[in-house]
């Protein structure tokens, strides 16, 4: 460029985006795709009042989109998994025995506590949610609970078990980033994540409390609805198992996506063997549709398909675009050494570090350049001021990562709106854990002792 940005300048484009962003998809209710398109716009036409070339914007464009292109395979790959565990009655059957195990008294934190188990063993948040999560999603509805609190529900447990996951990518990142073991940056998290879970929980106990609008009666009618409409039976949930193999194997998610996906086509054949290819590639393509003549159920199960993530894939797609104009025109870089200026304090160090993260998830909407960039931006700092590098792991994880759920177009954000179809700004307030654990690790940072933690009194 002819000349460089200020810092001045870049405050003023980014509130000038956040403003657009935010009252556009807040205010004016509007789907986050054209103001970010509109934001796109700004900030292409500010590169090149900066005497930016092209090949400049350009550049930016693909480095923002070629990080998003696996998790954008992932994301159709679900959306194809979701729709041939309908039809072949995997979710459908762990509903049934989730509905004949789980009390509507204690759902909310029955959800949160599996959720968090599922979340750890296979260690992705994604895949907790888009499996299990969708089962939940379809018990709580027919409890008739707040799909919101649900959703909540499932996000927070999903997110403990991404937290602390030695399968995580994101535990891995952060600990990888800030140069400590696996397992010790674990370990750490474990004294944060502790109180943040207990939190949570006696947050789902409490309003999990409200009493579900459906009789028992209601419920045994849905679950003979699902009986006579699916295949339920032990043999669906080969497919589930599957992933918790592959998870422990530590095989990547799209081969294992793949098995999972055709593990759940020859249970299709086997129990439905009159089933056309043709029906089974437009099931991929189109999603399950469901026609028992139960309205409960068929608006639940009629879901899935490739064709379901789309929405999500442009967001996103969008989101990075922008990400990566503003990461290659140096706005964020001249941001954030603003802030390493600010630091003189450990205490003051993890806070900045943990909205350094926060602020990327909003500006960029990307949770892994929301821990890699903080996290290279203050490494030098934790060393000149003696800091236990496991700190700045930690709160990378939780500002990061975490956070990333309870962006409206951030990559996690989306998903989990694409998934449940529950929106960001429903279930975030539900989403207890993401908003308490990274708070609770910034306190830590200001008050824990170098050895052990601080005094009960």
């Amino acid at each position: 460029m002819k000349r460089d940005i200020t810092l001045k300048e870049s405050i003023f484009l980014l509130v000038l985006l956040l403003l657009i962003i935010g009252i556009s998809i807040i205010g004016l209710d509007l789907p986050p795709q054209i103001p970010i398109l509109f934001a796109v716009g700004i900030v292409i036409l500010f590169a090149k009042m900066k005497g930016a070339s092209w090949e400049v914007v350009h550049k930016g464009i693909e480095n923002g989109i070629i990080p998003g292109l696996i998790p954008i395979i992932i994301f159709m790959l679900i959306g194809v998994l979701i729709s041939v565990w309908i039809s072949a009655g995997t979710i459908p059957t762990i509903m049934v025995y989730g509905l004949g195990i789980l009390s509507a008294k204690f759902f909310l934190p029955s959800v949160f506590v599996i959720c968090a188990l599922v979340g750890i063993l296979v260690g992705s948040s994604f895949t907790t949610i888009s499996t299990i999560g969708i089962a939940f999603l379809g018990m709580g509805q027919m409890m008739e609970f707040n799909i919101a609190m649900t959703a909540g529900a499932i996000v927070s447990g999903a997110y403990v078990g991404n937290n602390i996951s030695p399968l995580s990518d994101t535990a891995n990142l952060a600990s990888a980033i800030a140069e400590v073991d696996l397992f010790e940056h674990i370990k750490n998290m474990l004294r944060k994540i502790v109180p943040a879970f207990v939190i949570s929980l006696i947050f789902f106990i409490i309003i999990g409390q409200t009493k579900a609008g459906a009789t028992e009666s209601n419920i045994n009618e849905l679950v003979d609805t699902l009986y006579s409409n699916f295949n339920i039976s032990m043999v669906s949930l080969i497919p589930a198992l599957i992933l918790f193999f592959c998870a422990w194997k530590k095989i990547p998610a799209i081969p294992t996506l793949l098995m999972s996906i055709a593990v759940t086509v020859v249970i299709q054949y086997i129990y439905y063997p009159h089933t056309s290819f043709s029906k089974i590639a437009s099931l991929m393509q189109d999603g399950f549709v469901s026609n028992t003549g139960t309205e409960t159920v068929d608006v639940l199960l009629t879901r899935g398909g490739m064709q379901s993530m789309m929405w999500s894939v442009s967001l996103i797609i969008l989101a990075l675009t922008l990400g990566g104009l503003l990461v290659e025109l140096k706005i964020v870089e001249t941001l954030i050494s603003k802030v390493q200026g600010l630091v003189s304090t450990k205490g003051k160090l993890i806070l900045m570090a943990g909205l350094s993260a926060v602020g990327i998830n909003i500006v960029l909407g990307e949770q892994y350049l929301s821990i890699i960039l903080p996290g290279k931006a203050f490494k030098s700092q934790v060393e000149a001021i003696n800091l236990d590098p496991k700190k700045l792991s930690a709160i990378l994880a939780d500002a990061g990562a975490v956070v990333n759920s309870l962006i409206p177009w951030g990559v996690s954000g989306v998903f989990i709106t694409g998934t449940l179809g529950v929106s960001t700004l429903e279930y975030a307030p539900f989403a207890i854990f993401c908003i308490t654990a990274p708070i609770i690790n910034v306190l830590f940072g200001f008050f824990e002792k170098e050895k052990g933690l601080p005094p009960l009194s």
